[in-house]
């Protein structure tokens, strides 16, 4: 936290240094430079694995990442793939859902429990002893590159070229963490809080096109329409022309044009935020009090009552088939579900399931049965 701020501060240094025109192209092109090391390095090379390179080439993508002053590459990674296992749930490690948008921008990465990372989910990178090493001491790269800004241009060079930069590489890429997840529009559902955002898009060098790239993660391209500007991809497709790079992952056509069914756990994502969008309660007691004195609320409860002490998927699966007064129809579920999500062809599958959740729920609450 203290270099962090210190950084921020030493930005101040500019007010003794001056702001002269080569230090501003010299910030300029350290950003480029180590932005594509984020995005084409830290992201879809060694958190995606979404093309193939070199031993060297990977070492040096890793020190130029790390050059950013943004920890290690196999921090980073562990860190990124754990974000897209639990993205937007509780378990998120960045989520403005649900810690709010300062916490998922910055305020994260100063709670103790995220200075370590899984370092069993990256077991691909860690078997290369360069990369362990290099992520070891994640410090060299920056302040390697901030000496030899210092050395060839000066105190300015040092404080306008290296710190003004970093400093903004910080706020970039801390944008996608919170920003897009809240601002913009997503083209696809995803089961989480994803947005395309064309204007981080251009300062983060093709990152802002953060709902493709949750839709379809193991791609090399994120910009999928031929509008959607990406520059890490073409300097990616660059590299491939030159053979630094090879089997550059693209999303199939399919894909961008949102004719592939979605997986389990994106339905169920969907179908349990459709589901809470009703008042469960409500609906229970107006449940309640249209069965309290028929044989079949006795006989719900008694068998509920039976299923206590076996698993809870025995509860839904007694309740699948029963029609309850009350509840919304499969049309209404449907209705509601296009205003809320973005067109899929899993709908039929998300109203389905939604529906399952909210008898399953309702069930539960007339039994008596904890939730």
């Amino acid at each position: 936290m203290i270099p962090f701020i210190l950084v921020h501060i030493a930005c101040l240094g500019a007010i003794w240094t001056g702001v002269a025109w080569e230090h501003v192209v010299l910030a300029l092109v350290l950003y480029g430079a180590r932005m594509f090391g984020i995005t084409g390095g830290y992201h879809r090379y060694f958190s995606h694995r979404s093309y193939k390179t070199g031993r060297i080439m990977q070492f040096l993508l890793a020190f130029l990442a790390q050059s950013s002053a943004q920890r290690g590459a196999l921090w980073w990674a562990a860190t990124h793939r754990h974000h897209h296992k639990y993205s937007d749930t509780e378990h998120d490690v960045h989520s403005p859902r649900h810690k709010g948008f300062f916490y998922s921008h910055m305020g994260w990465i100063f709670t103790e429990k995220h200075n370590g990372a899984d370092y069993k989910t990256i077991g691909d990178l860690t078997k290369f002893p360069e990369l362990v090493w290099l992520d070891k001491y994640y410090y060299l790269p920056p302040v390697a590159l901030g000496f030899a800004t210092w050395a060839v241009f000066g105190w300015g060079g040092l404080v306008v070229g290296f710190l003004w930069s970093t400093v903004a590489l910080y706020h970039a890429t801390f944008c996608i963490n919170s920003l897009a997840h809240v601002l913009g529009r997503p083209r696809y559902l995803t089961g989480d809080d994803s947005r395309n955002n064309w204007a981080l898009a251009i300062a983060t060098m093709g990152e802002g096109w953060h709902n493709n790239h949750h839709h379809y993660q193991s791609a090399a391209r994120q910009g999928f329409r031929w509008w959607e500007i990406d520059t890490s991809y073409y300097i990616i497709k660059a590299l491939q022309a030159v053979g630094l790079v090879w089997d550059v992952h693209e999303p199939p056509a399919s894909v961008v044009r949102n004719e592939q069914r979605l997986g389990t756990k994106v339905i169920e994502a969907a179908a349990a935020q459709l589901a809470a969008s009703f008042q469960v309660d409500k609906l229970t007691q107006q449940v309640r009090e249209a069965l309290a004195h028929t044989p079949t609320l006795a006989e719900i409860e008694e068998r509920v009552r039976l299923a206590r002490d076996q698993a809870k998927v025995r509860v839904e699966a007694l309740v699948a088939n029963i029609q309850l007064p009350h509840l919304p129809t499969t049309e209404e579920l449907r209705q509601r579900a296009s205003n809320m999500f973005v067109r899929t062809p899993s709908m039929d599958e998300i109203v389905e399931r939604a529906r399952q959740i909210l008898v399953a729920n309702i069930c539960t609450r007339l039994a008596g049965v904890p939730a």
